[in-house]
């Protein structure tokens, strides 16, 4: 419903190994218009706790949403104070 009202859908799969079936689907989504954001968290930034992981993550589908946030800085810029 959400790709036949043309709204954003995203897909945040965590489940590893994907299998065959897993991939053909994502790609069909993909196509479809889905965005497709796994659940990778980026250690670049040098987390220092579990919650910095999650907030990476949260912090990806805030910006595939344009939802401002200052859960961890957006490449190329200086990290804002919590």
């Amino acid at each position: 419903m959400t790709l036949k009202e043309r709204r954003k859908l995203i897909l945040v799969p965590r489940e590893t190994p994907l299998s065959v079936i897993h991939l053909e689907n994502m790609l069909r989504l993909a196509r479809a218009g889905a965005v497709i954001l796994p659940a990778n968290p980026g250690f670049y930034y040098r987390p220092t706790r579990i919650a910095e992981l999650v907030d990476f993550i949260v912090a990806r589908v805030l910006d595939q949403l344009d939802i401002p946030h200052a859960l961890v800085p957006r490449w190329g810029r200086e990290p804002e104070s919590r």
